[in-house]
């Protein structure tokens, strides 16, 4: 990544961390860290961080830290959604929401990325001392965790809704100021993208991610969410600005150049 991209994402990180801390993360805090705390002690997340490992891209936005706070968000919105459910199998829920979360972007560079995805996790949790209806509703949730795809519904059966639904929550709380504090970036350098590109890009990418604060499917997402894609268009226009800025700069020296060579 060139230098000045390098700066833009300084400047990403620090117009972030002046933003409020989004209310989801003061109102579920104890449910948080009962999702911090399994997925640092449980043997099966233990041992499934290590399988899905190969399968991660860290050099596209989509690889370990991401898969790792979706699966912990995902799991604490299982709880905060799961009062009615008994406590233990509340926690089973939960359990299954981390498997999805670190699985849903193994195939992320594939196209059909989610139904190949929840393909992939069915292999992975093959010899996993889980029921098969567990490993299922863990494949279901990945197989319909995308926005934006036309007649992909959410199981009908109430505890597969509740997983895809925290699943799909989670995943699109990145869509705040994670997408423009790392993804971008990350994708950016991946693309190998100019300044220029970046910037004729951008308008797409705020409204698609403008278009995302209407996707979310469980109470709490709903609650939760919209406030973290805000926190996040605000870093995106404040970005955009600057890239246009740095394009109006850019042509303004290469014109010089290109005067003083005649």
């Amino acid at each position: 990544m060139i230098e000045t991209l390098k700066d833009l994402r300084r400047q990403a990180r620090r117009m972030a961390s002046l933003q409020p801390i989004p209310a989801f993360y003061m109102d579920c805090a104890v449910e948080l860290q009962f999702a911090w705390d399994m997925f640092f002690d449980h043997p099966l997340i233990l041992r499934l961080q290590e399988d899905c490992l190969p399968f991660l891209y860290d050099d596209y936005g989509h690889g370990v830290e991401h898969s790792k706070k979706v699966a912990q968000e995902a799991c604490a919105l299982v709880l905060v959604e799961g009062t009615a459910l008994p406590p233990e199998d509340s926690r089973h829920l939960g359990l299954l929401a981390q498997f999805a979360g670190l699985l849903h972007d193994t195939c992320r560079l594939e196209p059909h990325h989610a139904e190949k995805g929840a393909d992939l996790a069915r292999m992975i949790l093959k010899d996993y001392p889980i029921s098969d209806r567990d490993r299922e509703l863990a494949a279901q949730a990945i197989a319909v965790h995308e926005a934006f795809r036309p007649g992909q519904g959410l199981p009908e059966e109430p505890r597969a809704r509740l997983l895809a639904g925290a699943l799909h929550d989670a995943d699109k709380f990145r869509w705040g100021p994670d997408n423009f504090v790392t993804t971008l970036w990350e994708i950016c350098d991946y693309e190998e993208w100019s300044i220029q590109e970046i910037a004729d890009r951008f308008p797409e990418g705020l409204a698609r991610v403008e278009a995302v604060a209407g996707t979310f499917r469980t109470r709490s997402g709903r609650k939760y969410g919209p406030q973290m894609i805000e926190q996040g268009l605000y870093l995106g226009r404040e970005l955009l600005a600057k890239l246009r800025e740095l394009v109006i700069a850019h042509q303004r020296c290469v014109g010089r150049q290109s005067g003083e060579g005649k």
